[in-house]
């Protein structure tokens, strides 16, 4: 089948280099990949990812996945590859009397917040609400309520999947268990979700939410009493330690302008929560006090100003073992010795019902660590790429050193695949439903699980 061939079994637009569409097609979150499929592919149905897997196969082209692009280390897209883009595929439908919804993988976060909000329902889902569903679910989808509800992996009821082979498949826990299991944590590399059936939960449309920003220079005695906080804290409540470099806007000094701050980015699923946060915005004298109830959405929302797109990201990860003094030490140091403008750093806290599911339940790992440490390195020149990326390295050697060995799949950097099977609950059993599902590794462009 010739390109105008396919053409003519996919409804969505076939973009070659140099047509309308081609360039938005490739373009990614994350500025420092600039790739260029061999074609690109909107498709507008699971039939038509189908239709133009079996058309790549029949070319032995690799293919790449794009959902919201959002990849830190850009698999998103990869150079000569079959671009499938799923941007066309974002219906939703909400059943709002069983509490589900059926989500297809081209949707956002956003998208998916704003219509289960419609009816007091939420699943957990990032922090970002211009991440793709797809890419998040299939990883993990950690979240504001992952201690409440689980991650969206957790939620996950059944998933339609498009093989290597164009085969269309159903996979759950009554159909193709096993596919089932492999697809909550290493989906990417198993097959080509299409569309997703989640659970949802009673969720606002008002929460609890906000900040309570510190200044950086006793950052280890704050972390400290944020673990002492933490320790008795209900699942309802999340609280991230955040790092970032202050703006220069009110409410902050002068003197910190560009200066990293602590900030204690709260959660709470009940608006009228207050009491329980209290300790937080009495650990001292806060730059910056502001929280109370909030519309869901709106927190979904919040983090997206700090991520911009077209701008230069590298990302580093570990689960971490235990917030020991070691650790915090460790973290607060390398903070203070912060590059990049839009560099940001923090730990996202575990436990709570992600920790009460077995840990071999699905192919995601990780759950018994205490915390997850991530440093989001940003910036905007290319002529800083060797000293801002050489510095988030050495944070994350500092930091390996408090780690389990694992990390959460979506946060390994580009040049990081010796990690890949650390994120997996059992890296021998994905790698043999690689083998099962995908013995010529066409689904390559992702953290990659050679077959076994």
């Amino acid at each position: 089948m010739a390109r105008h061939e396919l053409a003519d079994v996919v409804d969505g637009a076939v973009m070659a280099p140099g047509q309308e569409g081609y360039d938005e097609a490739r373009t990614m979150w994350n500025a420092r990949f600039d790739r260029r499929p061999e074609v690109a592919v909107r498709c507008t149905s699971a039939a038509e990812v189908a239709a133009t897997v079996r058309w790549a196969g029949d070319r032995g082209l690799p293919i790449s996945v794009k959902g919201g692009g959002h990849s830190y280390a850009g698999n998103t897209v990869a150079d000569g590859s079959v671009l499938i883009d799923l941007a066309g595929m974002s219906g939703i439908k909400v059943d709002a009397e069983d509490r589900v919804v059926r989500v297809e993988a081209g949707a956002t976060w956003g998208q998916l917040d704003s219509a289960t909000q419609e009816h007091g329902l939420a699943t957990t889902g990032p922090t970002v609400s211009s991440v793709g569903v797809g890419g998040s679910i299939l990883g993990g989808g950690t979240g504001w309520l992952s201690r409440c509800f689980g991650n969206s992996l957790d939620n996950l009821v059944a998933v339609d999947v498009v093989t290597v082979d164009g085969e269309q498949v159903r996979a759950s826990e009554d159909h193709e268990p096993e596919l089932f299991w492999g697809m909550r944590g290493a989906g990417a590399n198993l097959g080509i979700a299409t569309s997703f059936e989640l659970r949802l939960h009673e969720v606002g449309p008002l929460v609890l939410a906000g900040q309570v920003v510190y200044p950086f220079d006793d950052a280890e005695s704050l972390l400290r009493s944020f673990r002492s906080f933490l320790a008795d804290a209900p699942d309802e409540l999340q609280c991230l330690p955040f790092t970032f470099r202050a703006p220069p806007i009110e409410p902050f000094p002068a003197a910190c302008h560009g200066q990293p701050v602590l900030d204690f980015v709260v959660f709470h699923l009940d608006p009228d929560a207050g009491d329980v946060v209290a300790p937080l915005r009495q650990l001292g004298e806060p730059l910056l006090d502001a929280v109370g109830p909030m519309p869901y959405v709106d927190v979904q929302q919040s983090f997206d100003p700090n991520l911009p797109s077209g701008q230069r990201y590298y990302t580093r990860a570990h689960d971490i073992a235990e917030l020991g003094d070691a650790a915090l030490d460790d973290f607060a140091a390398h903070v203070r010795t912060m590059r990049g403008a839009l560099t940001a750093a923090y730990f996202e806290p575990k436990g709570g019902a992600v920790a009460r599911v077995p840990g071999a339940a699905t192919a995601a790992g990780g759950r018994g660590a205490a915390a997850s440490f991530h440093v989001i390195a940003g910036w905007t020149d290319p002529a800083e790429d060797d000293e801002v990326m050489g510095w988030a390295r050495d944070f994350d050697d500092a930091m390996a050193a408090h780690g389990t060995g694992g990390v959460y799949v979506n946060l390994i950097a580009e040049d990081e695949d010796d990690r890949v099977l650390s994120a997996f609950s059992d890296g021998e059993r994905v790698q043999a439903l690689k083998s099962a599902w995908d013995p010529q590794n066409h689904l390559r462009a992702n953290h990659n699980v050679p077959p076994a």
